[in-house]
């Protein structure tokens, strides 16, 4: 009893001492306050945006067959592992380092350059903290590829680009814009909150040119060139994936204002809406066209609207939000069933979520704008609110170099891929399916009742 009394009075007073340290503290560090707070919540953004390489292993593993959830699974955890490395490496230093190539065309610098530090180098963040948020970025554009090119791809043809795109080819887009290069510099600077284009797209084209450099997969045409379906297999994976994701961007879009402030919930709830109204949109098209709501769809819907809102969600005021994550959804419906029709296989669907519509979403800013996202350095930049068509130009010259670049440069480095050591498995291979042919083992341990994996469960798992 004396032992629980004399333990309850020292908690009691150290609940006391706490709850009065901030009343202490407030005058004696009110300076450094911000400085925390600030890295603090960028930190807790960008374990956000690392927690949806979860959600894209899961949408990409439920829309495709059980018998390559494995390689699928480890596809999505090199992009994350080895790209940071990439990342670290080359490309940030090429993102972000000091020497200036080609009039801000390109930049150069090796590594992290005083990552130890602990004084403010990026605004308020350390270099820590600027690198752990841009690296979550820079994984997420490299993981967007793997959708397009599942189920036919090697896996080591596929570290190699995921590698490379991670070191060369998004970092060079990094420079161009939040690196302070060229099109940072123009009269009419181009703005992209948080990656619509410069994450999204990036990762959306390139996985269109891997696509078409790998070709469909067996099946997937008639011979008179009609698409024909190829379920997927857990349609709960790919909502499952969808909901993470969905969280995952609320470390995304409120992260990249770099700053813990005023804006930040703002910048969350017009994130919420764009989502939800891509839902919304995408299940309503696709309902009326196939007469039936479907629900990787409607997933894929909800992406599009957190894509297409991704741009423009520093600088519009909420109601576009709603209109913006809409049209992301109507039109992703309708990306998707053009890009079948031209033969290109895309089994998840991620050229359209993330290369057509981050790219309306880039271009939305020329018209709905209304305050300045840090980028636009003005007010009132978009057509509706009387800012003329000089943003529009601006964010048309962007995305269309973007595009000229991401595809020309991933296109030579998928076909340097297919030259030297092969990019696409053998028949028998993607028949048999990749977990075992490429990896040893099945992703799902379908047992019989001696232990083994059976032949009726190699039937029942697709392989």
């Amino acid at each position: 009893m004396k032992r629980k009394l004399i333990t309850g009075t020292s908690l009691g007073l150290l609940l006391v001492v706490v709850m009065a340290q901030p009343a202490f503290a407030q005058s004696e560090v009110a300076p450094a306050s911000q400085f925390v707070l600030d890295n603090l919540f960028i930190f807790i953004a960008g374990v956000l945006v690392f927690f949806m390489q979860a959600g894209f292993a899961l949408v990409e593993a439920g829309l495709t067959r059980s018998k390559n959830v494995a390689n699928i699974m480890m596809k999505n955890l090199m992009d994350m592992s080895a790209g940071v490395l990439a990342f670290a490496l080359v490309g940030f230093g090429i993102a972000f380092g000091g020497a200036e190539l080609l009039g801000g065309w390109f930049g150069f610098g090796w590594g992290i350059t005083g990552v130890e530090g602990t004084v403010a180098s990026f605004g308020n963040l350390t270099p820590a903290t600027f690198f752990f948020f841009q690296a979550a970025f820079a994984a997420t554009a490299a993981t967007i590829v793997s959708g397009a090119m599942a189920e036919r791809t090697k896996f080591k043809s596929y570290f190699v680009y995921s590698f490379f795109i991670t070191a060369l080819v998004y970092p060079v887009v990094l420079r161009w814009t939040w690196g302070g290069g060229w099109l940072a510099q123009l009269d009419f600077p181009f703005s992209d909150f948080a990656g619509s284009t410069i994450v999204h797209a990036t990762g959306g084209w390139a996985a269109l040119m891997g696509a078409i450099m790998l070709g469909p997969r067996i099946g997937k045409y008639a011979k008179d060139g009609t698409p024909r379906a190829i379920p997927g297999h857990n349609i709960p994976f790919v909502v499952l994936g969808a909901m993470i994701l969905f969280i995952g961007w609320f470390g995304f879009n409120p992260g990249s204002e770099l700053a813990a402030d005023e804006f930040v919930t703002g910048i969350a709830l017009k994130t919420l809406l764009a989502a939800a109204a891509g839902a919304v949109a995408a299940m309503s098209v696709n309902w009326a066209l196939d007469k039936k709501p479907d629900v990787s769809m409607a997933a894929n819907g909800l992406l599009a609207g957190l894509v297409a809102v991704t741009a423009p969600v520093g600088a519009i005021e909420t109601w576009a939000s709603l209109v913006i994550g809409a049209i992301g959804g109507f039109i992703v419906v309708f990306s998707v069933k053009f890009i079948d029709r031209l033969k290109i296989d895309d089994p998840v669907g991620a050229i359209s979520v993330h290369g057509v519509v981050g790219t309306v979403g880039t271009l939305s800013i020329a018209f709905f704008a209304k305050y300045d996202d840090a980028f636009l350095g003005r007010e009132n930049a978009g057509l509706f609110y009387g800012g003329g068509i000089d943003q529009l130009k601006t964010q048309l010259l962007f995305v269309a170099v973007h595009f000229v670049f991401v595809i020309t440069t991933t296109g030579l480095l998928f076909l340097a891929i297919k030259k030297v050591i092969g990019l696409r498995v053998s028949e028998e291979e993607e028949l048999a399916g990749l977990d075992v042919m490429e990896h040893g083992s099945p992703g799902y341990g379908f047992e019989s009742g001696r232990g083994e994996f059976s032949s009726s469960s190699r039937s029942a798992a697709g392989v």
